[in-house]
C-alpha cells in the first residue's frame, strides 16, 4: 500500500511533523476546517482523555484536539509529561495551537540528546489508538513521543513524534483536500524577546539552523520555518482589530499551509463561506475562524 510519507529516514535537521490545535468543540472544528477545503479523519480517541481528528498533508498534518474524557486525564509527574493536562489546562483558558510537533525515526535517542544538551525532558511516552480507515475498517496507529520544554514559554510546548505503524496512518484518500493543501511552510511564534530563545532552538533543531535578526528570529527545518516575532509584529501581521492583541506569554499565533493553487484555495474558501483576507501573495484565514490559530495559505 502506498502511503503519504515515504520510507526514508529523516535527516539532521529534523522537520515539522504536525501542530496540534486545541478546541472545545471537536466537531465544530470539524466542521470549521472542512469549510477551509481540508479533509478531516474521522474523530479517534487517546487513552488518556482526549480525541483529534487530523488533516493529513504530504508529510505533515494538523491535529485538531479536544478534551473527551477528563476522568482519564493523567497529571503531570516529575518525570513524565501529561500531554492531556497541558492540554485540558490550555483549553481552560482559550482554544489555539497548544505544541509544536518535530518529526523523529526514535524518539527516545531525541531525548537522550536534548537532555544531554541540558533541555528539560521527560521519559518518553508510547501509547496505541484505533485509526478509521478510508474503507471503514479500524487498524492500530501507535507512537512514541517526547517531550522538551523551554519555561519561557509555558503555552508553547514541543515534543517529537516517532511512529510505528505508518502504513496505518498515512492514507492517501485522507491527503486530498479541496483547498490544494500539500504541507507545512511555517509556524509563527510571538515573543516579547525573540534572540532569547535562540539558544533552545539551537538545541532542538541545530545550530547552523537558527538565524537572529533582531526582532525575528527564523529557524529552518528540513520541513517548515519556524519564525519567532514580536507582539507587534505579530499585531501589524495578523491583527484585525485592537482586540487581537498578541501580549500575553509566548504562544504560536498563525501556521502556513503551502497550496498548489492559491485562486483555487480562494474559490473554496468562498464556496465554504470562511473569513479570508489577502496579504500579499497569501490568504490569511484570522484567529476567529481559526479556534484561536491564524491560518495562512501561501503557494510558496
Amino acid at each position: 500500500m502506498s502511503i503519504g510519507r515515504d520510507s526514508r529516514s529523516v535527516s539532521p535537521p529534523p522537520g515539522i511533523d504536525h501542530i496540534v490545535l486545541c478546541v472545545r468543540d471537536l466537531e465544530a472544528a470539524r466542521e470549521h476546517f472542512g469549510a477551509m477545503g481540508f479533509t478531516l479523519t474521522p474523530p479517534a480517541t487517546h487513552p488518556f482523555g482526549t480525541g483529534n481528528s487530523l488533516a493529513q498533508m504530504g508529510s505533515s498534518f494538523i491535529e485538531l484536539l479536544a478534551v473527551t474524557d477528563p476522568a482519564r486525564i493523567p497529571p503531570h509527574a516529575d518525570d513524565r509529561f501529561s500531554f492531556a493536562a497541558h492540554n485540558a489546562d490550555f483549553l481552560s483558558r482559550q482554544e489555539g495551537m497548544s505544541m509544536l510537533v518535530i518529526s523523529s525515526e526514535d524518539a527516545r535517542a531525541d531525548e537522550a540528546r536534548w537532555r544531554k544538551a541540558g533541555l528539560k525532558t521527560f521519559e518518553p511516552v508510547y501509547f496505541e489508538r484505533a485509526a478509521t480507515l478510508p474503507d471503514g475498517s479500524e487498524a492500530k496507529v501507535a507512537f512514541t513521543i517526547a517531550f522538551v520544554i523551554n519555561e519561557k514559554m509555558p503555552d508553547a510546548i514541543f515534543f517529537c513524534c516517532q511512529q510505528h505503524a505508518p502504513e496505518a496512518f498515512w492514507m492517501p484518500e485522507y491527503q486530498r483536500h479541496d483547498n490544494g493543501a500539500l504541507d507545512f511552510s511555517g509556524v509563527t511564534l510571538a515573543a516579547e524577546a525573540p534572540a532569547s530563545h535562540a539558544a533552545f532552538f539551537q538545541q532542538l533543531f541545530g545550530a547552523g539552523c537558527v538565524r537572529s535578526d533582531g526582532d525575528r528570529l527564523e529557524i529552518l527545518s528540513a520541513l517548515g520555518k519556524i519564525e519567532v516575532i514580536t507582539p507587534a509584529v505579530a499585531f501589524a501581521r495578523f491583527a484585525e482589530s485592537a482586540a487581537d492583541d498578541f501580549d500575553r506569554n509566548t504562544r504560536f499565533v498563525s501556521a502556513a499551509v503551502r497550496v498548489a493553487d492559491l485562486g483555487a484555495a480562494q474559490a473554496c474558501l468562498e464556496r465554504g463561506g470562511v473569513e479570508w483576507r489577502r496579504a500579499k501573495n497569501r490568504i490569511i484565514i484570522p484567529r476567529v475562524a481559526g479556534h484561536g490559530l491564524v491560518v495562512e495559505l501561501a503557494e510558496s
